[in-house]
């Protein structure tokens, strides 16, 4: 089953609030966390590995916080779930080690590895001002994405 970590989720969820900030220079760690009922020293390491992906920006101050380190619109889904998680995986073989037993039989390596891609080009399309917009339904989103991955 692909599933995302609970990184990516706070990452996504962390995104988005900012997205739908725009108006606020920047915004505390402890802002975002207490606002979605999360650990305070999880969401601030989640933030800063997105800073460190140069998705977000920082400040440092009694004013500092944290702003998209680019517009919304310019930042995928796929982008932030690759910053917290590492590239996507859907077998043993799909990462550089290729440290599967099976690797040189594998008839379903290669059909998999295509899955992988179309799933990465679909999360690539949704971008955090989408999932930012109060008036796109989630089941649109989904809908798109799972179409995306079948074609």
């Amino acid at each position: 089953m692909l599933r995302l970590s609970k990184k990516a989720d706070y990452a996504l969820m962390a995104m988005k609030h900012l997205a739908q900030k725009r108006d606020v220079s920047s915004t505390s760690a402890r802002e975002i966390a207490e606002q979605y009922d999360i650990p305070i020293e999880l969401m601030a390491k989640v933030l800063q590995r997105l800073v460190r992906m140069r998705l977000l920006a920082s400040t440092q101050g009694t004013r500092g916080g944290y702003m998209l380190g680019r517009p919304a619109i310019r930042i995928s889904v796929a982008e932030v779930i690759e910053a917290i998680d590492g590239p996507f995986t859907v077998t043993a073989c799909s990462t550089d080690k290729h440290d599967c037993e099976q690797f040189g039989k594998c008839s379903i390596r290669d059909p998999l590895w295509a899955i992988r891609e179309r799933i990465v080009a679909a999360l690539g399309t949704v971008t955090i001002a989408e999932i930012a917009a109060e008036s796109v339904p989630v089941a649109a989103t989904h809908a798109a994405v799972l179409h995306h991955a079948r074609s």
